[in-house]
């Protein structure tokens, strides 16, 4: 139940921040990224992931994780890909090996500050809007090396 409480008040919070002046125009593909990435949030922790950060940058690198989290005793590096129509190539095919590799290299930096060297995966999340139709999320667990 807190579940559901805690997803209304952020997209009621969410909605009052759209209607507030001021507020710079954002794109409507950042604006559907954003919705997936809570999708996806919500997704995992009804799988029994511990999310610890979300957007995590470093200066040394020009990707983020959208996710880190804990699935049981693995520390998970979380992509998500979001997207409105499913008639192009499907949305974890995003994650192409220049993304690996800059998702291996800010997942390097993560480690560095963890103690231990705990064991590790990186996961895809795939999120797909279609109008009319409630969202449908799929994840892949592993879903590559480390590059």
């Amino acid at each position: 139940m807190s579940g559901r409480l805690t997803r209304a008040t952020i997209r009621t919070l969410d909605s009052i921040g759209r209607i507030l002046p001021g507020r710079a125009a954002t794109a409507a593909h950042l604006q559907t990224g954003s919705r997936g990435e809570e999708e996806a949030y919500f997704y995992l922790r009804r799988q029994g992931y511990v999310i610890i950060a979300r957007n995590y940058r470093t200066p040394r690198c020009h990707s983020e994780l959208d996710m880190v989290g804990w699935d049981g005793d693995t520390l998970c590096f979380i992509e998500v890909k979001t997207r409105t129509s499913r008639k192009f190539l499907p949305a974890e095919a995003a994650v192409d090996y220049d993304k690996r590799h800059d998702l291996s290299r800010v997942a390097r930096e993560f480690l560095r500050k963890i103690p231990g060297q705990p064991p590790f995966r990186f996961d895809v999340v795939s999120v797909y809007f279609e109008p009319e139709q409630k969202a449908d999320v799929v994840l892949f667990k592993n879903a590559f090396a480390m590059a």
